[in-house]
């Protein structure tokens, strides 16, 4: 069985609660392929010890290198904490990630709480839980 590849992406003020929810969920981590936005990435491997694979920061592309696995059905799930009460310049590719997450039936938690649900669901390292991907 492949492991499966999740993105762990956080706004400048979720960074924190990212970091208490990665430390709160190393035992199912560990057994994933992590990637993730540069700062983000960094600190979740400082804080953690997990290996993670870092991508360029958000605003400059870091957020269009996920997309693009997305895109080429080599993303599982995206934990994506971002900061709706806080503009951020590329909020544009903000959007876009998201959108693709939709596109793609990618699940995607943007809460604490709802990546809590993602995590702990028994599908979720279920090798016979293949998520339908629409065919264009």
């Amino acid at each position: 069985m492949s492991k499966l590849t999740l993105a762990l992406v956080a706004h400048d003020h979720k960074k924190p609660e990212l970091l208490i929810w990665a430390k709160q969920h190393l035992n199912v981590l560990e057994q994933c392929r992590l990637v993730a936005t540069g700062t983000t990435g960094g600190l979740v491997a400082d804080e953690t010890g997990l290996e993670v694979q870092r991508f360029k920061s958000g605003p400059l592309g870091g957020d269009q290198q996920i997309g693009a696995l997305i895109a080429d059905n080599k993303l599982d799930a995206l934990f994506f904490f971002w900061d709706p009460l806080n503009a951020a310049p590329h909020d544009p590719d903000v959007k876009a990630l998201l959108r693709l997450c939709s596109v793609w039936n990618v699940p995607v938690a943007c809460t604490p709480a709802t990546a809590d649900l993602i995590i702990t669901s028994p599908l979720f390292l279920s090798p016979d839980y293949k998520p339908v991907k629409p065919s264009f």
